[in-house]
């Protein structure tokens, strides 16, 4: 199905997804404009190369600075997940015993209860 616009049916954004795209489209863009800055500071010594030469080395450079920099945003963002996911376990194991001991303070609750007003208890 597509809206009116022509466009195929997507699932609704939260806010705080769209929110997220924005902040990481926007850091995304100062890394790439700190990639140019090394590049050409990394060149402006260089005083020997021809315009096309610098163009050419500060290209490369930034492309190396942002696929370095793509790498390690992609290591900490597997990391950030395996430690939610491990974090989610424990919090689910710990949920669980939680439940469990609720279980049998109210089962012992109600036991000593029933015992105390039983007609066997004098």
């Amino acid at each position: 199905m597509t809206d009116p616009a022509g466009h195929a049916d997507r699932k609704p954004q939260t806010p705080a997804h769209l929110v997220n795209q924005v902040e990481g489209y926007l850091l995304w863009q100062v890394r790439i404009a700190e990639a140019e800055q090394r590049a050409r500071a990394f060149t402006e010594p260089l005083h020997w190369l021809t315009t096309p030469q610098r163009e050419e080395i500060q290209w490369h450079y930034s492309r190396d600075c942002l696929t370095r920099t793509r790498a390690d945003l992609q290591r900490l963002a597997d990391r950030a997940r395996t430690l939610r996911d491990e974090y989610e376990d424990r919090y689910r194991r710990l949920r669980a015993r939680c439940v469990a001991l609720l279980i049998i303070i109210v089962a012992t609750t109600v036991a000593t209860a029933l015992l105390a007003l039983s007609p066997w208890h004098s």
